[in-house]
């Protein structure tokens, strides 16, 4: 049975759970509207992630503790998000969606300037942040709430609209510039989309659509995003410039072979040859101080959080919380596919960490938020049938 047509059942006809007449009593795990195996993988992620940063930080405990202290606050901030009704979240859903374009706004205007891009607002002596990575979650979540309200499959309306909601911030995203986050959120959109049933005919209408604006897209990047495409097809042409960073990447994950140099013991990180080593790079120095069978056990830790979601997200019981699950799951597939492909050479560099084991805040925050998101959605997914 597909996704589409448990979609549409689920709309007209609300499955209830069967009235057994005695009330089961609710392990701990449901009173706090968490999923236990979700969260054991997720805390075993992070545990691995910060053994890896140890070494990729060139062994420095401040960014260990820095790191710790950031997976602490998401941790709580994803315990108190999965306490609240998804209903909450169709609700306000607009509205995060609202000021996350007018933040986006400001940045163009007030916003801070880092290594040579506008991305970030400062708010001075409290916090400094980027309002695009709180899009990752804003724009799927307006694009459930409106397609909630629509006939299923959605009409070519339907689609248009969904498109003008993507492209505003994609857009303002893309002119910070910052390439990565745009096809980030704008994947995590689209996958909204594709879950709620488009038709081959539609599919087939915008691939046509998005493969005759190529060009124009073309001629509207970034000079060093053009580079980054060409480096791409031919790292070797500029091996000391533009082609460095994926030759460096590259032979890391090469020289580590089967088993891995061992923990503390790569030399293209360690000796600093490989840029970006505890960022966006970092999975780098995990093939080459860990091996392949390494790089598998990793891969394999996020292949069952992915089928964990996808598997909650499936137990949802109405139109909105499914979409939602289902893209907060694959989105976080698209984040390990993007970075393990671009560091490996068979995807474009566009700057997107590894989840949960790269360095940075607000993004695990996001990820964090999101996975609150999906249990909630499934530890109130038989309030939301009824």
């Amino acid at each position: 049975m597909s996704w589409l047509t448990l979609t549409r059942g689920l709309r007209r006809y609300p499955v209830r759970p069967p009235d057994s007449g005695m009330s089961r009593r609710k392990s701990l795990w449901e009173r706090i509207h968490l999923d236990p195996w979700l969260i054991g993988l997720l805390l075993l992620l992070m545990a691995l992630g910060l053994v890896v940063l140890y070494s990729a930080s060139g062994q420095r405990m401040a960014t260990v503790y820095a790191q710790s202290v950031r997976f602490g606050v998401g941790l709580v901030g994803m315990v108190i998000i999965a306490q609240f009704s998804p209903r909450t979240f169709l609700r306000w859903a607009p509205v995060a969606y609202g000021v996350g374009v007018l933040m986006l706004l400001a940045v163009e205007f007030f916003g801070d300037m880092g290594m040579g891009a506008k991305r970030w607002l400062m708010i001075p002596g409290v916090v400094r942040f980027q309002p695009s990575e709180m899009m990752k979650l804003a724009v799927p979540l307006m694009v459930a709430a409106y397609l909630n309200r629509c006939e299923l499959p959605p009409k070519l309306r339907d689609i248009l609209v969904c498109a003008g909601l993507i492209g505003l911030p994609v857009m303002l995203i893309a002119s910070q510039p910052d390439l990565g986050t745009s096809l980030l959120v704008s994947s995590a959109a689209i996958i909204v989309v594709l879950l709620a049933g488009l038709s081959w005919r539609l599919i087939g209408l915008v691939i046509v659509l998005v493969a005759s604006a190529l060009p124009l897209l073309w001629m509207n990047l970034h000079n060093y995003q053009r580079q980054r495409v060409l480096t791409f097809l031919n790292p070797d042409s500029d091996p000391l410039g533009a082609g460095w960073n994926i030759i460096q990447s590259t032979t890391a994950i090469g020289s580590g072979g089967l088993w891995g140099k061992g923990w503390l013991e790569g030399t293209q990180s360690q000796l600093e040859f490989l840029p970006e080593r505890h960022t966006d790079f970092i999975s780098a120095v995990l093939g080459e101080e860990f091996g392949l069978v390494g790089m598998l056990a990793v891969l394999t830790l996020y292949f069952m959080i992915v089928c964990r979601g996808l598997w909650l997200s499936g137990a949802s019981q109405d139109t909105f919380g499914r979409l939602v699950a289902g893209s907060i799951t694959l989105t976080f597939f698209i984040y390990v596919f993007v970075n393990v492909g671009m560091v490996s050479g068979i995807l474009p560099v566009v700057g997107v960490p590894l989840p949960l084991i790269s360095f940075g805040g607000t993004s695990s925050a996001t990820l964090l938020a999101g996975f609150g998101i999906l249990m909630s959605i499934h530890a109130h997914r038989r309030l939301l049938s009824r």
